[in-house]
Formats: C-alpha cells, sequence, structure tokens
C-alpha cells in the first residue's frame, strides 16, 4: 500500500505500514484525556506520559500487536489540588501501580461508514485490573518505512476498574486521544557495521 502524507492525516483514513516490530518514542507522542468535574459542569483536559511500548505490524495485518504502558505518575490536569486526588490511593494510587498497561487482542477492520478505519481490541490494565477496551484507530501514516504514526481514541469507564471515588463530583467516563510516533527496528541481519 503506498504510504500516507502528513496531510493524509486529517482524512480519517488508515494506511499499513510496512511489515515489522516499531518502538514507541515517548518523546515524540502524546496521551490526552477529557473528563468532566463538578457534577458534570466543568470540562477537564489533561495529559498522560507513554513509558514505552511496541507494535508489531504483521501480515495480514489483522496479526498486529500493540503493547503500551502509560507512567501513571504522569497524571496532569493543569489542577494540583486535583492532581494530587487523582495520584492517590482513592483513584490512580500511582505509587502502588506505577503504570496502566495495554496489550491488543485483535485488530478488526470496521465495515459500513467507518470503512477504512481500524478497531484495536485488546486489555487495559489500571491498578492491578484488567478489562476489554477498544481503540479506533482513525488514521495511519507511513512517510518512510523507519517510522509510523497513529491517531487513536478510546472512551475508559474508571468504575470498569473499581475506581469509583468520588462519585457525582468526578465524572465516570473519559475519552483518550493518541498521537503516536513509533520509530521501526531494523531488521536482523541490516544494521550497519561500525
Amino acid at each position: 500500500m503506498a504510504a500516507m502524507t502528513e496531510s493524509s492525516l486529517s482524512s480519517q483514513t488508515a494506511a499499513v505500514p510496512p511489515a515489522g516490530r516499531y518502538l514507541i518514542n515517548p518523546a515524540n507522542s502524546t496521551v490526552t484525556f477529557s473528563t468532566r468535574h463538578f457534577f458534570g459542569l466543568a470540562p477537564v483536559h489533561g495529559t498522560l506520559a507513554l513509558r514505552d511500548g511496541t507494535i508489531d505490524v504483521a501480515e495480514p495485518v489483522t496479526g498486529c500487536v500493540v503493547r503500551a504502558r502509560v507512567a501513571a505518575s504522569s497524571f496532569t490536569s493543569g489542577n494540583p489540588a486535583r492532581d494530587a486526588a487523582v495520584l492517590s490511593p482513592r483513584l490512580l494510587d500511582a505509587a502502588t501501580y506505577p503504570s496502566l498497561v495495554f496489550v491488543s487482542t485483535a485488530l478488526i477492520s470496521e465495515p459500513g461508514p467507518t470503512a477504512g478505519q481500524w478497531l484495536l481490541c485488546g486489555e487495559l490494565e489500571v491498578r492491578g485490573v484488567g478489562r476489554p477496551v477498544e481503540v479506533r484507530v482513525s488514521a495511519v501514516s507511513a512517510d518512510d518505512a523507519s517510522s509510523v504514526r497513529v491517531r487513536a481514541s478510546l472512551s475508559v469507564d474508571r468504575y470498569d476498574f473499581g475506581i469509583t471515588a468520588y462519585r457525582g463530583l468526578a465524572a465516570r467516563r473519559l475519552t483518550v486521544d493518541l498521537d503516536i510516533k513509533a520509530d521501526r527496528v531494523p531488521p536482523r541481519g541490516t544494521e550497519r557495521q561500525s
């Protein structure tokens, strides 16, 4: 499949990058979230930082596997008091559970009006509790054979993970947007000789 250009990222289509292993580049990736606070009246936005991860692109593409770890302690919303509450044992308990972990289980091409997009099914582990989630992949860019950029989103219900403190005051669901850059690991035998 032909490589996509940067302008293609906004077209809501997804291409298939060359097969191989790609290492997620945390410095050039972003995890943002949005939710509501104060009985659903006030919007809240913030970020989390990726620790590491891999994207294994397979042939056929439905065999792709994604693994990623997010640093729980990196939660920030611009409000120090709120951030401290989220990181506390009542919510994320970041000191005990330092990572949020995602491992994919299936990649499905979406039919109908969302044709050309992909649904990445997997398990998200938060505070040691794993639950199934669906990540909607809206755009993939593979400008060359050395890297890939993926844009995706998912909805997370914190109650699914037993995080139920501050009922009513803090929203139950979060929308998480991902903008991931991953660099391809050279196939064995093609590394540059020193």
